[in-house]
């Protein structure tokens, strides 16, 4: 019997939440769905420049997790980028941040739970 699935933590939900090309050349009309919790390995590996291991503490996950789930998004985002398919952003086994957690960093303003501001000055990852 497998073991129970650990929620992920996630900052925040997408600004926006679906991509379809102009043109597109994807056989299925049927959008790729990237779930919250990869969107927000992406977000935080590619975007804010989180290594896995950062990425797994921030997420409350282990590195190999991420790992995976940072793998299944970078394949997903392929085939839309090459394929032109549409994508969707929604579901996946995450739980919000309330911005109360000290652990995730939300107690600082770059967190986008509180109110999308990002400061910059008070981020020391850049």
């Amino acid at each position: 019997m497998p073991r129970p699935r650990k929620c992920r933590r996630v900052c925040c939900m997408p600004k926006y939440n679906e991509f379809i090309a102009p043109q597109t050349h994807c056989e299925s009309k049927e959008p790729i769905i990237l779930s919250v919790d990869e969107y927000e390995a992406i977000r935080l590996i590619d975007k804010e420049g989180y290594s896995q291991e950062e990425c797994s503490a921030y997420m409350n996950v282990a590195r190999t997790t991420v790992q995976q789930i940072y793998t299944s998004a970078r394949r997903k985002l392929a085939t839309v980028l090459v394929d032109g398919c549409p994508l969707k952003i929604e579901g996946g086994n995450y739980q919000l941040c309330d911005g109360d957690d000290v652990c995730c960093g939300c107690r600082k303003k770059h967190c986008h739970n509180q109110g999308g501001n990002e400061d910059e000055s008070n981020d020391s990852r850049r």
